[in-house]
């Protein structure tokens, strides 16, 4: 095959990998009445630029003839046409394709040189005041130097899809920073880990067994283990894993560690008998926590002391509610302590107990704060107690631009008695930092389901503080007559002893259903079905708004990623306009899940929005979060995924009327019953499994959940 230089116009771009640069190009060609594919790899490409390329023409049996580029190099456009294709792309923020075309009419030709030199020009055209022009002129300044750091990664082999980010961070010293340090990128960087920094480093020269790679890789070791909950690693296996991951010497990685001790980095602690290695902030919240539960443990409540065989009848007459012998116990155990976990599934009086207690003590004249650490949460706690509850960040007052918290020791909250609802979902970092800003006359009361999947982030806190048996714990079991109507209450508490759901026979309508299905090809048609026809039919629910998908799994047929596609496919595929980025195509009502914390945008991990509009001149997503609607660049929209399906772990924390989870043997590693019991949970109106019978059945008895590595119970216990 001869090689040719084709040169041409960008027409459309069809398919554009940020992160390999691999693309998909409609192209004009001079002498060719029909647009030519060319297929290639370019760091950015967009319509209107004109490429210069080196290939051959093949011809491909799905796609027919396509010119096949080796090297493809672009260029500014030069005629009118190209240039207003370009700027109306939406590439630069501020420009769309009316006002592109407004350019190209006033400046023709020499509009780059305008927008670039004398941007005061712009304000000659209609519409185009100072603010517009300053931000005009700003966007394309950044562009431009978000194209040369997408050029200096390809340059290494790698991505550019991170480019935005990058030159948020670090500004126009980005590169410099990059070759300064590139290890950087894994810590400052969403989205960029330990391989890609690595991949940059040695590109540049970096020695393999260099201590500051293998210094960095060590902090890589131990983040992933926090990410699968872990506030520690035994030293025996960090070695490993790093000498594993970087193929140098083990004598090499135990020097790495000793510099990371010495310089307080690590901190070295045995956990049963081992030796272990902490990141310096775990450490740092891990015995915050403990000494803080001591501090709050001392000491008489701020209410002084109640009578609670005549308090509770007061109570009982202000609410019109009688309370069970365990309820009552549960209240005066509160009521006597200052701090007291209570525990217990669905249906078995935890908000009673918090309302009752909630108006004793506001009956004394104490202040009563109430929060919980997702938005979600603290509005169903707002709503069940009928008092303002805020998420922790809320509470905690977190100020984004000094990347912390106002209220602390020094400036503690205002408050006799702090509740603290789904704490299961509390990691030991935020748990540190909401303790620390708890004044020590103050009483806390800890609610949460033990029995749920641990917090997303490192630490089992709920768990090791009532293992530790140093904090009241009042663990709730009786299901009252109301829940004990509920199918999907009496199965979550089957679920919880190991037994086997029960599903009720009838022509009406129940809230829990099982439907067989043998394979997992079987379990997608019917899952399917069941989202877009059977539930929205039957029960009259809102497929995008009521109904939530919650698999084991991100990967594989039946796994977050997949479903997601398949589900916008049908619930909204002809929504307009769309843009794509990240792997992910986005149109007004798609529903989306944010996957990091953002504090500016006081949105955080694990919080469902919907599209409420895609504006391709300002290069915005809106998305509406409970009436609240947020703005994202199209830079950022790698802090969001389609959430039609979630896995179940981001789950935790907020209910849905309708749940809708496939189960099948190739969830193998994942069918355990906590899972399964904080998916069944999350249904308020409806439960509906999919599934194979033996992964069901496999999903309730397997309790062999992975333990994660903490020492706060022994902290607390005084061991350590």
């Amino acid at each position: 095959m001869r090689t040719e230089d084709l040169q041409g116009l960008v027409e459309r771009v069809t398919f554009h990998s940020e992160d390999t640069g691999f693309c998909v190009l409609q192209v004009k060609v001079r002498g060719r009445r029909e647009l030519a594919t060319v297929v290639g790899s370019a760091a950015a490409i967009n319509p209107g630029e004109q490429i210069d390329c080196l290939g051959t023409w093949v011809n491909n049996a799905t796609y027919g003839l396509q010119f096949r580029a080796d090297t493809l190099r672009t260029v500014p456009p030069t005629t009118l046409e190209g240039v207003e294709r370009y700027l109306g792309s939406g590439l630069i923020k501020g420009i769309g394709p009316h006002f592109a075309h407004q350019l190209v009419e006033a400046f023709g030709a020499d509009v780059f040189d305008v927008i670039e030199r004398t941007p005061e020009r712009l304000r000659m055209l209609e519409g185009i005041g100072a603010k517009r022009q300053a931000r005009v002129t700003e966007a394309w300044r950044e562009q431009k130097a978000i194209r040369e750091i997408m050029v200096f990664l390809h340059s290494h082999g790698i991505g550019s899809a991170r480019a935005a980010r990058i030159h948020r961070v670090y500004g126009d010293q980005a590169i410099h920073r990059i070759r300064d340090n590139p290890y950087r990128l894994a810590q400052d960087i969403n989205g960029i880990g330990f391989v890609t920094a690595d991949a940059i480093a040695r590109k540049l020269g970096i020695p393999s067994d260099s201590l500051i790679r293998i210094r960095a890789a060590l902090h890589h070791v131990l983040w992933e283990c926090s990410t699968e909950g872990h506030c520690a690693a035994e030293k025996r296996e960090l070695v490993q894993r790093t000498v594993a991951l970087l193929e140098v010497s083990p004598a090499v990685v135990e020097e790495a560690v000793a510099l990371e001790v010495a310089a307080e980095n690590l901190m070295s602690e045995a956990i049963e008998g081992e030796p272990a290695l902490f990141l310096a902030p775990l450490h740092r919240a891990e015995t915050g926590v403990a000494g803080h539960l001591r501090r709050l443990l001392a000491g008489p409540p701020p209410w002084g002391v109640i009578d609670t065989d005549r308090a509770i009848p007061w109570v009982e007459t202000l609410t019109g509610l009688s309370l069970s012998l365990s309820q009552r116990e549960a209240v005066a155990a509160v009521l006597n302590g200052k701090i007291t976990v209570l525990t217990g599934g669905p249906g078995v009086g935890k908000t009673t107990i918090v309302n009752s207690i909630l108006k004793l003590v506001e009956g004394r004249g104490g202040e009563v704060l109430l929060c919980a650490p997702t938005g979600r949460a603290a509005k169903r706690l707002s709503e069940s107690a009928q008092a303002e509850a805020r998420t922790i960040h809320r509470l905690l007052e977190f100020d984004p631009r000094r990347g912390g918290f106002r209220k602390d020791e020094a400036d503690p909250l205002a408050v006799d008695l702090l509740i603290v609802d789904e704490v299961s979902m509390v990691d030991v970092l935020l748990m540190n930092q909401l303790l620390k800003a708890v004044p020590s006359h103050a009483a806390v009361l800890l609610v949460g389901d033990v029995d749920q999947l641990p917090s997303v982030g490192p630490g089992a806190v709920l768990q090791d503080i009532i293992e530790s048996g140093r904090v009241p714990t009042v663990r709730l079991t009786e299901i009252f007559r109301q829940a004990a109507s509920s199918s999907i209450v009496v199965n979550a508490h089957r679920i919880n002893a190991g037994e086997s759901i029960e599903t009720r026979d009838g022509a009406g309508l129940q809230d829990f259903y099982f439907i067989p299905a043998e394979s997992p090809e079987e379990i997608y048609a019917k899952l399917l079905q069941v989202v877009t026809e059977r539930i929205p039919r039957r029960f009259a629910m809102s497929p995008i708004r009521d109904i939530q998908v919650l698999t084991p799994m991100n990967r594989g047929s039946l796994g977050t990623h997949s479903l997601n596609v398949e589900l916008q496919k049908h619930l909204n595929a002809g929504a307009e306009p769309r843009v794509s980025r990240y792997g992910w195509t986005y149109a007004p009502r798609d529903k989306i899940i944010q996957t990091v914390n953002d504090y500016d945008k006081d949105v955080f991990n694990g919080d469902i929005g919907q599209v409420s509009r895609v504006d391709l001149d300002e290069g915005q997503l809106h998305v509406t979060f409970d009436e609240r609607t947020v703005l994202y660049e199209f830079g950022e929209l790698d802090e969001i995924s389609l959430a039609y399906a979630t896995s179940v772990h981001k789950s935790q924390g907020s209910e849905y009327p309708a749940v809708v989870i496939p189960l099948a043997m190739q969830h193998y590693l994942l069918l355990q019953r906590n899972l399964l019991y904080t998916a069944v949970t999350r249904g308020k109106r409806l439960v509906v499994i999919i599934g194979q019978p033996r992964a069901l059945a496999m999903a309730v008895n397997n309790v062999r959940s992975t333990r994660r590595l903490t020492n706060l119970g022994a902290r607390l216990a005084g061991e350590v």
